[in-house]
């Protein structure tokens, strides 16, 4: 048996009586390990170890529109880029959740008290059931009316729709599994989150030819094993903080409706802010929804591209909250300042990492995927012409990150509003009428560009905003 934890740091770290305490697996990693050291380091190793689980999610993802693709049936391939418009609104409410999971446990850890840590983990996974649940009931009601506002026709609204459905019921696991790792991030425990993403990654990787191919389900064995992996990433989310960091407060009415406005407050600015990427993606959907199966198809294969590709940067943005959170508990602003530099350092080399990459690889990614004439234009020039300007979008994804960290998420939903509606709409909308098909590829960065610049200057000037905040409070 695991010897008792006992606390060495100089912060009281007693529990509150109504927490269930598991003693024997509490470890001492349970200190804000974010406040010293190497702000570069902390960025490197949350964001390799998290991108390690997200980067077998996103590559399982790209195999099973690989599957569908070796179907020969562009119809098929185009049906996954709307089912995976569709579905990411309620993976922007299970992110939004996580967000004020983590910000909120980060803070008070870095203030040393965990057991109120747990107590927001217990109350914010309450709240999401309530929240999750009956959009999971909208969506497997309602899929085919809202993939005719999509714009999805025939065998690719038919075959959306059945994946959807399939989807849809198993949508409570996956945002668990979306709490629990944000929580466990919030402690600074990289390895235990990876597993999280990276079970939910291995059980869909064994099961999709299993679905796809051995049963013959097509596109609804793709679904299948969707749902079951979200199923053993939400058991392996719940089992490491029940055995290491004293599991969940008894859930109590009283203490819900108080926890409650301090976590709407950084909830609905995260769910907002991130609702609105796939609204973009939606309106995007919606201006090449005429365009022919093939060119749609397109447009799935680099969605599935840009998560495999820029893993690393959607990592980025989940590893920096947690060490802003836990400095700007500690008023450390100069490491904040030095964290958030750092970050945009690391996202631009990444970049240029990986454009030459992509450019090499267009074409033999094109005929993985069977792309054929406007649709392996489209992959093309996402290629050459978007993969460098994406770093712009890693500076709003870093510039979010403070912005929930730092007490104004509202900056953050009002960022991202903006580059999904004011970045994407004109952009399409004057790209298309002047260039046709590749304006309206490329059209959308040029927004990206515009409002990454803004984004790092609102952070840097939020961070300045802070500082001078509390200092004030202590004159």
């Amino acid at each position: 048996m695991a010897k008792r934890y006992r606390a060495k740091t100089r912060w009281n770290l007693s529990i509150p009586a109504n927490i269930f305490i598991f003693q024997d697996h509490i470890i001492a990693s349970q200190t804000a390990i974010f406040l010293t050291g190497s702000p570069m380091r902390h960025i490197t190793v949350m964001t390799l170890t998290a991108s390690i689980g997200l980067l077998t999610m996103f590559v399982v993802d790209f195999v099973d529109l690989l599957y569908i693709a070796q179907l020969g049936d562009s119809a098929l391939t185009a049906a996954m880029g709307f089912a995976a418009t569709i579905l990411f609104f309620g993976t922007a409410f299970n992110i939004g959740l996580m967000i004020a999971a983590s910000a909120l446990a980060a803070r008070k850890i870095g203030q040393g008290d965990t057991g109120y840590a747990r107590r927001y983990l217990t109350n914010i996974l309450a709240l999401s059931m309530m929240l999750i649940i009956p959009l999971a009931i909208i969506f497997f009601v309602f899929a085919p009316q809202i993939l005719d506002l999509a714009g999805a026709t025939g065998t690719a609204k038919e075959a959306a729709t059945g994946y959807i459905r399939i989807v849809a019921p198993f949508m409570p696991f996956s945002v668990t599994a979306m709490v629990c790792s944000g929580f466990l991030r919030a402690h600074g425990a990289a390895r235990r989150a990876m597993n999280v993403t990276l079970s939910m990654g291995i059980a869909n990787a064994i099961l999709d030819p299993i679905f796809i191919f051995g049963f013959g389900l097509g596109v609804n064995g793709a679904a299948m094993a969707t749902a079951c992996a979200a199923i053993v990433s939400s058991v392996l989310a719940v089992g490491p903080i029940i055995k290491h960091y004293g599991g969940f407060q008894k859930l109590s009415s009283v203490l819900f409706k108080e926890d409650l406005k301090p976590v709407m407050a950084i909830l609905v600015p995260a769910i907002m802010t991130n609702v609105a990427t796939p609204v973009g993606g939606f309106i995007s959907y919606r201006f090449i929804a005429s365009y022919p199966d093939e060119v749609i198809a397109g447009f799935a294969v680099m969605g599935r591209v840009v998560p495999v590709a820029f893993c690393l940067l959607f990592s980025l943005s989940g590893a920096v909250g947690p060490i802003i959170g836990q400095n700007f508990g500690a008023l450390q602003f100069d490491r904040i300042r030095l964290t958030i530099k750092q970050a945009m350092g690391f996202a631009l080399g990444y970049t240029l990492l990986v454009w030459p990459l992509l450019f090499f690889l267009q074409g033999p990614i094109g005929d993985l995927f069977n792309l054929r004439g406007e649709g392996r234009e489209v992959f093309w020039l996402f290629a050459v012409f978007l993969t460098p300007l994406f770093f712009f979008n890693g500076m709003l994804f870093i510039a979010n990150a403070a912005c929930n960290n730092l007490e104004r998420p509202a900056w953050s939903t009002i960022m991202n509003w903006a580059r999904n509606t004011l970045g994407i709409l004109p952009f399409l909308w004057i790209g298309g009428a002047l260039y046709g098909l590749p304006g309206i590829v490329i059209g959308p960065a040029i927004g990206g560009v515009m409002f990454g610049v803004i984004g790092y200057a609102i952070a840097r000037h939020l961070v300045n905003i802070q500082e001078a905040n509390h200092a004030s409070d202590k004159d």
